[in-house]
């Protein structure tokens, strides 16, 4: 399985719940829908929360800015592989790339792709 991990950051003019929101109830539908198109295995959104513990961790550790959540898409590596040719992979991607910039600052949220090695199951 090749494993996708994107850290979002909202566009300045969202607040965090508008972004998240936005993202839950317009953006997952359109990713539920291009998941056959693109291979999609598991769509996960880890939404940040706002807590005392979380800004006391971020802090003990020098941490920067937090992410307002973070993306985590697993596809079969032969889909993943094929996913660049296919027409429709094609435009099912062009469409969640056209959505994701109405609500993600995407020059500020890290986005890659790697093979996981579980630790703890």
């Amino acid at each position: 399985m090749i494993h996708l991990i994107f850290c979002l950051r909202r566009l300045p003019h969202l607040s965090r719940e508008e972004f998240q929101r936005y993202w839950r109830e317009t953006h997952a539908p359109l990713v539920r829908a291009s998941a056959a198109a693109l291979g999609i295995r598991r769509y996960v959104q880890a939404h940040t929360i706002d807590h005392p513990v979380a800004d006391a961790a971020r802090v003990a550790r020098g941490a920067g800015d937090d992410y307002d959540g973070v993306a985590e898409l697993w596809f079969d590596e032969d889909a993943w592989e094929r996913r660049g040719t296919a027409p429709e992979s094609i435009a099912a991607g062009r469409q969640l790339l056209e959505d994701e910039r109405r609500f993600i600052d995407l020059a500020r949220s890290p986005i890659f792709f790697a093979r996981d090695h579980e630790v703890i199951a």
